[in-house]
């Protein structure tokens, strides 16, 4: 065990002392930063709502509010108006002054407006009691649908840019050392299992540190500019649980990555003896995007407990719809289970391999090898 952590302790001391490294951070960050912003930026001049009328009048919302835009339409009926606000063509329909139509959840700046100006505007005596506007969805709670969605989105590119970069560095490192014959030396000092283990493990330290970077840089960011007040519940929750997922399927390629890296001793290689499982992460990648339209669907479901699929697609269901955490803690069961089997299978490869130089290596033969 002291070899795989001194081992893990080079690796992560050799990366972070890289100008690359630093300045990718630092360029990373400042991008997170700038997208945080980006919604403010581009939102222009403030707020605008548009609102229908059944029976009622106009309220005078302007005057409360002059910053924002009002445009009011009028319906003959309140079905007319329920059907409006459903195909959002109005944020809100007022019906006989007395009840709102809502499609989810009022906006909260719209409703606090909407009870304060129709009190004021039907007091017409000291000591009337006006009762407040009663508000009724006609629709799904949509109110995080779209915070859910982009949230769901950033996710998955993140998850996947991050474990394929890893997966990259894992591959080339192994290889560097294969070539150069200093996995020779290495193996003097540290058994096999150990310099595998130590530098998926020192990697991967380094791949939580950008991601940690990000989420941290990224949340703070959005609650300065005002764009996590659209976050929905729960996202501390999701940030843990985007990590452990990480963690997972970064254990997971990298270990495969590394193992298929062993069987060739030219960094010109590299590529093509990743190509199967790029494939793979691709693959998943793309499954994950599809999930982001039907989160709760048969296929989302499913694939949510097959690795390696399950490391993108249960992270994604989790922003974008609810998940109970009974499925959450099922399928890392099974992709943890999942991990431990690919680590027993990877480490064989290495173990036999990685001092064999000279031509590629065939995955099968190896396993065959005694």
């Amino acid at each position: 065990m002291n070899g795989l952590m001194l081992v893990a302790r080079r690796e992560i001391a050799t990366q972070i002392r890289t100008r690359a490294f630093v300045i990718g951070l630092v360029v990373t960050v400042l991008l997170v930063s700038v997208v945080s912003f980006l919604p403010k930026i581009m939102g222009g001049g403030g707020d605008s709502y548009t609102l229908g009328l059944v029976n009622s009048q106009q309220l005078p919302l302007q005057t409360a509010a002059p910053d924002i835009g009002f445009e009011w339409r009028t319906y003959a009926d309140e079905a007319a108006a329920r059907q409006a606000v459903l195909d959002g063509d109005v944020d809100a329909a007022l019906v006989d002054g007395a009840r709102v139509l809502t499609d989810g959840e009022i906006d909260a700046q719209l409703g606090v407006l909407l009870q304060s100006v129709n009190r004021e505007f039907k007091l017409g005596a000291a000591g009337v009691a006006i009762p407040p506007l009663e508000m009724r969805s006609v629709g799904a709670d949509t109110r995080y649908e779209s915070a859910r969605q982009g949230v769901a989105t950033v996710l998955v590119f993140l998850l996947f840019m991050l474990l394929m970069g890893q997966m990259v560095m894992v591959a080339m490192g192994v290889v560097e050392e294969k070539g150069s014959r200093i996995v020779e030396i290495l193996l003097a000092s540290v058994r096999p299992w150990q310099l595998l283990g130590g530098k998926i493990l020192g990697l991967g330290v380094v791949g939580l540190i950008n991601l940690v970077a990000i989420l941290v840089v990224g949340l703070g960011a959005a609650s300065v500019s005002g764009l996590a007040a659209d976050f929905p519940p729960g996202m501390a929750g999701l940030m843990v649980s985007v990590l452990v997922w990480f963690v997972l399927g970064y254990a997971f390629f990298a270990t495969l990555s590394a193992a298929l890296a062993s069987l060739v001793s030219r960094q010109e290689e590299v590529s093509s003896v990743l190509t199967p499982l790029t494939m793979m992460i691709m693959a998943t990648y793309f499954v994950s995007f599809y999930v982001l339209n039907e989160p709760s669907g048969l296929l989302a479901s499913v694939l949510s407990y097959v690795p390696p699929f399950s490391a993108m697609v249960m992270p994604v269901r989790m922003a974008a719809a609810e998940v109970p955490m009974w499925q959450t803690a099922a399928s890392m069961a099974v992709m943890a289970l999942a991990v431990l089997v690919v680590l027993k299978l990877g480490s064989t490869v290495y173990e036999r391999a990685v001092l064999r130089t000279g031509a590629r290596l065939k995955f099968g033969e190896v396993l065959r090898a005694r």
